[in-house]
C-alpha cells in the first residue's frame, strides 16, 4: 500500500507546491513510484513547477466526471520516468466538488505505487480538508515569519483532530536574515520533527519558472536528499564534503 502523504502550510506563499516537486522526485530517484496529486484546485501550479503544463492533456476534472480514466490523466515526469502528476483542475469551485472524489482516487492509486503526495491548498477551508482526507501523514510547509510559524501551528492542530498525527516539518526560504524568525523559534514552538531547512535559492526560482533540475551535489541538493532519506527512514544522512574532506578521507583510505 502506498504511503499518503499531505504537503500543506496555514499560509499562501511558502512553497509548498515547491517542497512537493522537490521531495517527490527525490524519492522517485530513490527506485520510488511515485504520483504527486495537485489538490489545490483553481491555482493549478504543480505542473508548471515540474516543467509538464504543456503535456496535460486530462486534470482532475475530466477523472471526477468520467471524461478520462485515472491512467489517462497521469502525465509522466520528463526525467525520473516513475513520478507522475495527476493535475488539478481550474475550472470548478471547491465548493461544488463531492468530499468523496479524493477517496475514490486513492484507492484506485494506492496498490499502484509506493507514494502518494497531495500538493494541499494552504489555509483550512474545505479544499484542505479534502486534501488531508486521505492521508495519513502529513509535511507542513512553513517560512521564518511569525504568521506563517502561528499558521503552521494551527494547521498542526487541525492535522492532529482529524487523526493525522505522523507529521513533519521542513522551513522555506531561509535566507539567514536576521529580521527573520530562528530555527530555535521553530524547534521551541512546533512540537513536530523538523525534516528539513531549504534555502532561499536561485535554483529554486529556476525550477519554479523553468522546470529545471536542482544541481547535483549542490546545498540545496544535499539537503533534498536528506529529506528524503528522513522520511525514507535511512540513518546515514547525506553530508556535502569540501574538496579538502574528500582529499583527507582519500589519503586515509589509501
Amino acid at each position: 500500500m502506498a504511503r499518503v502523504i499531505v504537503v500543506t502550510s496555514g499560509k499562501g506563499g511558502v512553497g509548498k507546491t515547491t517542497v512537493t516537486a522537490l521531495i517527490g522526485r527525490e524519492l522517485a530517484r530513490n527506485g520510488k513510484k511515485v504520483v504527486l496529486i495537485d489538490a489545490d484546485l483553481g491555482l493549478k501550479n504543480l505542473d508548471v513547477v515540474l516543467g509538464l503544463e504543456s503535456r496535460v492533456v486530462y486534470d482532475l476534472e475530466d477523472v471526477v466526471k468520467g471524461r478520462a480514466t485515472l491512467r489517462q490523466a497521469l502525465v509522466q515526469d520528463k526525467f525520473v520516468p516513475t513520478l507522475f502528476l495527476l493535475p488539478a483542475w481550474m475550472r470548478i469551485n471547491a465548493t461544488d466538488i463531492d468530499e468523496n472524489y479524493m477517496n475514490a482516487i486513492i484507492n484506485n492509486l494506492q496498490n499502484e505505487c509506493d507514494f502518494i503526495l497531495i500538493d494541499s491548498p494552504a489555509g483550512i477551508e474545505k479544499g484542505f480538508f479534502n486534501a488531508i482526507r486521505n492521508a495519513k501523514e502529513a509535511i507542513v510547509v512553513l517560512t521564518l515569519d511569525k504568521t506563517s510559524l502561528r499558521d503552521a501551528d494551527k494547521v498542526v492542530g487541525l492535522l492532529k483532530n482529524n487523526q493525522i498525527n505522523d507529521i513533519k516539518l521542513v522551513v522555506n526560504k531561509n535566507s539567514n536574515s536576521k529580521t527573520q524568525l530562528t530555527i530555535a523559534d521553530v524547534k521551541r514552538i512546533m512540537d513536530v520533527p523538523l525534516i528539513g531547512v531549504l534555502k532561499d535559492d536561485k535554483e529554486v526560482q529556476g525550477l519554479q519558472n523553468y522546470g529545471t533540475l536542482i544541481s547535483s551535489n549542490s546545498d540545496l541538493d544535499v539537503e533534498i536528499k536528506n529529506m528524503t532519506n528522513k522520511l525514507l527512514g535511512i540513518e546515514d544522512i547525506v553530508t556535502k564534503k569540501s574538496p579538502l574532506s574528500r582529499f583527507i578521507k582519500s589519503v586515509f583510505k589509501s
